[in-house]
């Protein structure tokens, strides 16, 4: 029997919601913008509309160097943000609260330690980031244009939300939470498998369907291959058929069917 408190919870995130609700027409527009949601069955539609509709109700948006966010704008983040999450929970993004919004790319400055203990800076150019706890960050030209950059595999949104939910049990490590160690011990076998074959192509100069990216480590190999099996689902099944079935398996949808 459900106690007082979930009750309670449940009532209050539901006037949240209905403060949030995203109207029909607004929805349209924007599910109109990105082919990868066009192929949503309406059902799923419907259910990704009210689960970025809670997204909304749970999150704050910030606009960085004086950048308005505008509802289309928030709608667009929160539609790519929650495709991932379709059949999982919500509960996967607790772990933060805001998002802020760049009208470009951030520059960051970076601090490295090699073996030597020698320290190296750099500036590293940034569409996305996402840190433990928050904020997500994310360029707005980035976001605007994920239509257009999905043939090539890229989508800044699910990449930075990829490592939220890498980020639900540790470090982002390439490994999101798994219901058993029997689950977790394949996906390790698979996504590990499948990032030696890719930095094995890299080093011998072959073409690649992944961001090369993705070679920096376990966790932006996963990023980067979550962005790819729900924008360009198509080839990333016909190159990568165990990750697609690793991935379609975990996130409980298959974006090759639509």
């Amino acid at each position: 029997m459900m106690g007082w408190w979930q009750r309670w919870r449940n009532w209050r995130e539901g006037r949240a919601r209905s403060r949030h609700d995203i109207p029909p027409p607004l929805w349209t527009a924007v599910m109109a913008r990105y082919p990868f949601l066009q192929g949503l069955s309406p059902p799923e539609s419907e259910t990704l509309r009210q689960l970025s509709s809670a997204f909304l109700a749970r999150k704050e948006f910030a606009g960085a160097q004086g950048l308005v966010v505008t509802d289309e704008m928030a709608v667009a983040i929160a539609a790519q943000a929650c495709l991932p999450i379709l059949h999982l929970d919500l509960a996967l993004y607790d772990g933060f609260v805001g998002i802020v919004v760049h009208p470009d790319e951030v520059v960051a400055r970076r601090h490295v330690t090699d073996h030597d203990g020698v320290v190296h800076e750099y500036d590293e150019w940034l569409s996305g980031e996402a840190m433990a706890g928050g904020p997500v960050m994310l360029s707005w030209p980035d976001v605007d244009e994920a239509g257009e950059l999905a043939t090539d595999g890229y989508n800044v949104v699910v990449h930075e939300f990829a490592h939220v939910i890498d980020m639900c049990n540790g470090e982002a490590d390439g490994v999101p939470p798994q219901p058993s160690l029997t689950a977790q011990t394949h996906w390790i076998e698979v996504l590990d498998g499948a990032l030696d074959d890719f930095c094995r192509r890299l080093d011998a100069g072959q073409p690649t369907l992944l961001d090369p990216y993705g070679a920096e480590g376990p966790q932006e190999f996963f990023a980067v291959a979550t962005e790819a099996f729900f924008v360009n689902p198509h080839p990333f099944r016909q190159h990568h058929p165990d990750l697609h079935a690793l991935f379609r398996d975990y996130f409980r949808q298959d974006p090759a069917k639509r």
